[in-house]
């Protein structure tokens, strides 16, 4: 099911490249109306396997997860990525989301993390002029 429309959708595919001009990192978004788990993080986990993400070189994909009907979300990194960031790195960028996502504004709380994200993302990323798109821009859907 797919909350957003086709402006806002385009609007959230923008952001991803925008932010992944500034980083190597690797930015998804994926969507679904409920959380099959009781915790979003494992479900995001779950689809960051299923997308593939954790095959990029670096091993720095980022996986925003939207469950919007259950009103939970999560943003997980890969191991490269942990690795090198400290352990509350995630947290301006949940917060930003959250005080969208209370409003009911899920595109602009996407779109505005995403952009924050990558902004974080390129201080342990950098974007290098040999790097190469390996995770598709588009929103996955369930």
């Amino acid at each position: 099911m797919n909350p957003f429309t086709a402006d806002e959708q385009q609007r959230i595919v923008a952001s991803i490249r925008q932010a992944e001009r500034n980083t190597s990192g690797e930015i998804r978004v994926h969507v679904e109306a409920h959380c099959t788990t009781a915790d979003p993080v494992q479900r995001a986990i779950d689809v960051f396997a299923h997308l593939g993400m954790h095959q990029t070189k670096d091993q720095n994909g980022v996986l925003f997860y939207l469950a919007h009907a259950d009103r939970k979300f999560a943003v997980v990194g890969d191991k490269g990525i942990d690795a090198k960031v400290p352990a509350d790195f995630w947290e301006t960028t949940k917060d930003l989301l959250r005080s969208h996502f209370a409003k009911g504004a899920y595109a602009d709380g996407l779109s505005r993390g995403i952009e924050q994200a990558g902004q974080q993302l390129k201080q342990y990323f950098p974007y290098a002029s040999d790097d190469t798109n390996e995770l598709a821009d588009d929103i996955s859907f369930d």
